[in-house]
């Protein structure tokens, strides 16, 4: 039987994703992100064995709030960990678990994203969930990896109301099709320059002959800056932008977080994951973004190539494939592309959200476009063949 909490949410999930349908993803509004094609679906689960799921918190007038996560496989994460590597643009953030993935170049969980007085929460709900899975009865430390973005604007965020059922139904309930994106999940009430931010995912594969591999992103936006839209000043034209003390206050400084999760089939290992997760900051920057003080902006990146995973029962020496650093260059152009599109892609499906007392609008499109016109920042239909 359905507990009625989490029915009430998934409905609440389901009228989100419906408003989101009347806008379009950037790529479908005519802004082509970059040389390199997209998979077929433009998200991260384009990347063979990833899911994602996504519970969205709405209660009365004071929470907008929830939690996203992201599985690297169907398997068990503890049992089959990938390798992995931890980037930080600026450390102003709660993010759990990266001491361990540092140390030892490897993820044994799934990753969370919510708020940031929701993190721990998280990270209980999540350590519980994982114990309780066949074949774990006798592990006795885990390492949960959470990150976060201050949603406190919108949302009620000192009622830390991120509940175990909600983190448990995002990771049951995670799928590798089509990503909610938006105003969903862990993107329920985060601003980004000003605007409505949230959830947003891209991909990109790189044809045969730069090894063919599959490079996708999920990110939630929460930061300021001066928004820049395929190198379009679309936030100094609409006139909104950091440091606007007329618009926005004089305590408007830009400041907010991003988290950004990476996920490719090329066989990495951890040294190669941080140059990747290093690359994804420059998609970040084209955005407009400037990794303020107040600002804590995160990657976190994994390879799910089977032939690179780990067993914590392991002993012996094992083989695995490296691809070598000569036939990285591809995927860095890749992350980057695909991080700013999905940046992109978290205002453009962003609705119009009121919570906490306060609204925040969702970025005007038309008058985006307006502005991606008188730029020539529109189309472009020569991208590299696949």
């Amino acid at each position: 039987m359905i507990h009625p909490l989490l029915l009430i949410l998934a409905m609440t999930s389901i009228a989100g994703a419906l408003d989101a349908q009347e806008r379009p993803r950037a790529r479908e509004a005519g802004v082509v992100v970059g040389i390199l094609p997209p998979g077929p679906l433009n998200a991260i689960t384009d990347v063979e064995g990833v899911r994602v799921g996504q519970t969205t918190v709405v209660e009365g007038e004071r929470v907008r709030t929830g939690v996203t996560a992201i599985l690297p496989h169907g398997g068990n994460a503890y049992r089959e960990r990938v390798p992995a590597a931890i980037v930080v643009g600026n450390g102003y953030g709660k993010l759990l678990g990266v001491t361990q993935v540092r140390e030892l170049g490897e993820m044994e969980t799934p990753i969370l994203l919510t708020c940031t007085l929701c993190v721990w929460n998280a990270a209980n709900a999540m350590a519980d969930w994982m114990l309780a899975r066949p074949g774990m009865q006798e592990v006795r430390s885990i390492n949960p990896v959470v990150g976060e973005t201050n949603d406190g604007g919108l949302n009620d965020i000192r009622a830390r109301p991120l509940l175990a059922e909600h983190v448990v139904a995002a990771l049951e309930g995670a799928s590798a099709g089509p990503v909610a994106e938006g105003a969903v999940g862990a993107g329920t009430g985060t601003v980004a320059f000003g605007w409505k931010g949230g959830i947003g995912t891209s991909s990109r594969r790189l044809p045969a002959v730069l090894g063919g591999w599959t490079v996708g992103v999920l990110v939630q936006t929460n930061y300021g800056g001066v928004l820049s839209v395929n190198g379009a000043p679309v936030g100094r034209e609409l006139g909104r932008y950091m440091f606007q003390q007329q618009l926005q206050g004089p305590r408007d400084h830009g400041d907010g977080s991003v988290m950004i999760v990476v996920a490719t089939d090329a066989p990495l290992d951890a040294r190669n994951l941080e140059r990747l997760a290093t690359r994804a900051l420059v998609g970040l920057a084209r955005t407009g973004a400037a990794m303020t003080n107040g600002s804590g902006d995160y990657v976190i990146a994994f390879s799910t190539a089977a032939e690179v995973r780990r067993s914590p029962a392991a002993r012996e020496p094992v083989s695995v494939r490296d691809l070598p650093n000569e036939a990285t260059t591809g995927i860095f152009q890749a992350v980057a592309e695909a991080t700013e599109e999905a940046i992109l892609n978290s205002l453009f499906r962003a609705t119009t959200t009121s919570g906490n007392g306060i609204t925040v609008e969702a970025l005007p499109i038309d008058r985006t476009l307006e502005v991606l016109r008188r730029y020539n920042a529109l189309g472009w239909d020569r991208a590299v063949p696949r």
